[in-house]
């Protein structure tokens, strides 16, 4: 009977951890239960302008372990870009384990 718990409460943590909880936000084309990579358009300015590109990106791990900035300011600045052009953004995940959101700049 022990050996029965400790087995079903091992399949509930497997369905836990498997429940796509590293999915770092819902793009306009969905996630996949398996694996996602979607770029999707961001914003877009009056600026038609630059060939500088700037990236900034986020990383979940397990829903559990948030790090990064992936902020339009951070990736503006990583490629030196002061007047911006438009804004992409790019959703990744792997099984729900391993997830990212990127934010990409464009402009001069």
């Amino acid at each position: 009977m022990k050996k029965k718990m400790i087995r079903l409460a091992m399949a509930g943590m497997v369905v836990f951890g498997m429940s796509s909880c590293a999915s770092m936000t819902f793009s306009p084309a969905g996630m996949g239960a398996l694996y996602t990579n979607v770029k999707t358009d961001g914003h877009v300015t009056s600026n038609q302008c630059g060939t500088k590109v700037g990236t900034a990106t986020a990383t979940n791990i397990l829903g559990w372990v948030l790090t990064g900035d992936a902020s339009v300011e951070t990736a503006a600045k990583s490629a030196g870009i002061t007047k911006i052009s438009h804004i992409d953004r790019e959703h990744s995940s792997i099984l729900g384990i391993y997830g990212t959101y990127k934010v990409i700049v464009y402009g001069e």
